[in-house]
């Protein structure tokens, strides 16, 4: 069919929407408001006051686009909510209350409510008790469908082959519920039983009224019994075990049951003149806030669309251009809260201040920076208790590995510069790790620092497998101990293994050198790509030989004066394909299992470790999962990184990715760094977070919360030498964390910008 263009005055757009939540009525008032001759009809299976859940939480930032697009709407909301500054966090039987949050929410039948007056007032034409008619229908017969039909849309699943929905079900069950009185708070309260944890998350959202979430894990739900509870017993044992938190009053449910959190994601959001909205096209986890907000963004952002572009493809394209980032960043925020919960246990035992301030930026929305500017008080309590003498921020407090105590908990990640010759490190090396080293970081890491020539990625990858190699590092490490005291620098040692003999980076990435090639060994012959050479499957002794390159190299290595040595088994080289079982397809003692397909880098390791100098440290580096199914999972990156603890590592070097390139990593801000938290908790063990830290803001908030020990930054200290310096210039800092070197402390401030000196204007003439 055609669809007619907005603006049209012969043929009105006719609108169908399906589903009567917040999202479909909010979008049926403003289309219905800003183009009166719009016939607009909605459909709704349920009964006006049929409502599920209790209370909505909505942000100053979508009241802002309500009161904008529809005082009346904003009008009637405002004379309803309820308004709150705090949240409380009880746990152990200790009660921490940060301020300055700034909540607003009322109930979801209230809401409603509003929403139903609006849509009456304007026309809108609301049939409830009634079954939308299929889409395919409702498509031929109006101009756009809105397809607001919630999380289980049969809209989407009418049309899956288009939109291609991913939906995945998490490990928690909850329970909507409310108490008859408000909470003072935003209150979370950790219960621990004999079953295992659980916890509450309760909000008012009236004078007389709270909504109360309880959330366990399904393990922790079956084993107290929920699973055998009608509705009415399990409200009885709820509010038995929160008793405390509820002051002993009773929990309500309305058709409440238990449930399992499930995250909608679509390939596309439209298809013709159909399109998604609200939970039909995504879900966030209640933990960060609310659908109902995220529901009524799509509808204004539709609602802007419809009025900015001349017709509907550009419209729908525009819509899910303009909320598709918003959305993709929400719900990655949201997949961090929700996954912090269901790995509560592994928190329990910090301590009280540090697992609240844990909590508050488990999402990693509210940080160490925002949270301080929220509640200076308590962030700087939480400094007390972790250790941060006063005016020092979390990341420049001294952190020791065996014998080496690095200044700062900040990390020059180690970086390829494909810029050697014949693997020497040259001027260049020495220039680029002697400014890292002057910009301040505790650790300067060498890119990884190859074993042997054949064990290269590129020709422009440097080595320590010559005594001049050797030579060509002790003058970098002797650069960076005599003009840069107080920074450690360490030497990664690793084998390309299959992903060898390729060009350099910029010449293209992975790809196979076009002469000039060295043979490929790896745990197995599987090539990295289609277009890569086949590799060799190392025999018994090739895998001796290849020990005793890597303790040879660590032999130089300490030779060269490195204060640390990082053993790479990560990122698909030689060491991670013995570790990931797509790469290892062994059938002899060094493949099979996870701890056979441990034992060949256990025994380099070993091996490293004998010639080592027993008072420097040594780290590893792993690849926390292959972003690939069937490959390294969460499980197995705790495993490995217990057995080298058990082998005497200091650290975990906690990286992901890059063992197959048919990978798909799930990319956002700080990625990596949940995997280094579980790691650091599960396995004991100090860690390394990688993976997309880019503010000092980053660094403070996941040192302070107790996730990692320190951080590796790898692109900011391509754009900025200096990051570090900077970064205790920007907070103010001037104590022993950092130290700017004497020849550059005339730059320690920002130089001025422009004349401040210009008189003001006192007085207007006018003619």
């Amino acid at each position: 069919m055609s669809v007619p263009t907005q603006g049209t005055t012969d043929q009105p757009l006719r609108v169908a929407i399906i589903g009567g939540g917040p999202g479909g009525l909010y979008a049926a008032a403003l289309l219905k408001r800003l183009d009166p001759s719009r016939e607009i009809t909605l459909w709704e299976r349920n009964a006006p006051d049929d409502t599920f859940g209790f209370g909505v939480v909505l942000s100053d930032e979508t009241l802002g686009g309500i009161e904008h697009a529809d005082p009346v709407v904003y009008a009637a909301l405002r004379q309803d909510f309820v308004r709150w500054d705090d949240i409380d966090i009880v746990h152990r039987g200790a009660r921490h209350t940060s301020g300055g949050h700034g909540f607003a929410a009322l109930g979801r039948r209230r809401l409603l409510e509003i929403l139903h007056e609006r849509c009456r007032s304007l026309g809108v034409d609301l049939r409830f008790h009634t079954e939308a008619p299929y889409p395919a229908w409702l498509a031929e017969e109006y101009d756009l469908v809105i397809a607001a039909d919630g999380v289980h849309s049969t809209t989407r699943e009418a049309y899956a082959h288009v939109f291609r929905p991913r939906v995945v079900s998490h490990r928690c069950r909850y329970i909507w519920l409310a108490a008859d009185f408000a909470f003072d708070a935003f209150r979370f309260e950790i219960a621990e039983t004999q079953h295992g944890v659980m916890q509450l998350h309760g909000y008012p959202y009236a004078a007389d009224a709270s909504t109360v979430i309880v959330e366990m894990r399904e393990d922790v739900w079956r084993a107290t019994g929920f699973d055998e509870l009608d509705e009415r017993e399990s409200v009885e044992r709820c509010a038995k075990i929160f008793a405390d938190a509820l002051g002993g009053r009773s929990l309500k449910s309305n058709n409440s049951t238990w449930t399992t959190f499930r995250t909608v994601v679509n390939e596309r959001w439209s298809h013709d003149n159909i399109v998604l909205l609200g939970d039909a096209a995504h879900t966030a986890h209640f933990s960060i806030g609310s659908g109902t907000k995220l529901a009524v963004e799509d509808a204004l952002a539709l609602a802007a669309c419809l009025e900015e572009h001349p017709d509907l493809p550009t419209v729908l394209t525009a819509y899910e251009e303009e909320r598709r980032p918003v959305v993709a960043s929400t719900q990655r925020a949201a997949r961090a809260s929700l996954e912090w919960f269901e790995n509560l246990d592994l928190y329990l035992d910090q301590p009280p201040r540090r697992f609240a301030f844990n909590l508050l930026t488990r999402s990693r929305r509210v940080t160490h920076d925002n949270l301080r500017l929220r509640d200076p008080h308590f962030t700087e309590a939480v400094e007390r208790e972790f250790g941060c003498p006063p005016g020092t921020p979390p990341m420049f407090t001294p952190f020791r590995l065996r014998g080496l105590t690095l200044r700062n908990r900040v990390v020059v990640s180690p970086m390829d510069m494909y810029s050697a010759v014949d693997g020497f490190p040259g001027d260049f090396h020495l220039v680029h790790l002697g400014a890292r080293a002057l910009g301040g970081a505790g650790l300067v890491m060498t890119e990884m620092v190859c074993v042997s020539p054949e064990g290269r990625i590129t020709p422009g990858c440097t080595g320590i497998y010559t005594a001049r190699q050797a030579d060509g590092w002790r003058r970098i490490t002797d650069f960076v101990h005599e003009r840069a005291p107080g920074a450690a620098i360490g030497v990664q040692l690793g084998h390309s293994g299959r992903k060898g003999s390729t060009k350099l980076m910029w010449e293209g990435m992975d790809e196979p050198l076009p002469d000039g090639n060295w043979p490929l060994v790896a745990a197995s012959p599987l090539p990295y790509r289609p277009d890569s050479q086949l590799p060799r499957a190392l025999t018994r002794a090739q895998l001796t030989d290849l020990r005793e390159q890597f303790t040879s190299a660590a032999a130089r290595a300490a030779r060269s004066g490195f204060d640390l040595l990082e053993l790479h088994c990560a990122h698909g080289y030689l060491l991670s394909g013995f570790l990931s079982p797509l790469t290892n397809r062994r059938t002899d003692a060094y493949g099979g299992s996870l701890d056979r397909r441990l034992r060949f880098p256990l025994e380099v390791f070993d091996a490293v470790r004998e010639v080592w100098p027993a008072e420097r440290p040594m780290t590893v580096r792993i690849s926390a999962t292959d972003w690939a199914q069937g490959g390294t999972s969460a499980d197995d990156a705790v495993a490995m990184a217990r057995a080298f603890t058990e082998h005497g590592a200091d650290a975990i070097d906690v990286s992901t990715g890059q063992v197959v390139a048919e990978e798909q990593p799930d990319y956002g801000r700080s990625y990596q760094t949940p995997f280094a938290d579980r790691i650091r908790h599960e396995a004991g063990v100090p860690v390394i977070a990688v993976g997309a830290i880019s503010s000092w803001d980053d660094v403070n908030s996941l040192i302070l919360a107790g996730r990692t020990d320190l951080c590796a930054l790898a692109r900011p200290h391509l754009y900025d030498p200096n990051w570090t310096l900077h970064a205790a210039a920007e907070q103010g800092y001037a104590g022993p964390g950092v130290d700017w070197p004497a020849p550059y402390r005339a730059g320690s401030r920002p130089p001025r910008s422009g004349r401040t000196d210009t008189p003001k204007t006192r007085l207007r003439l006018t003619s």
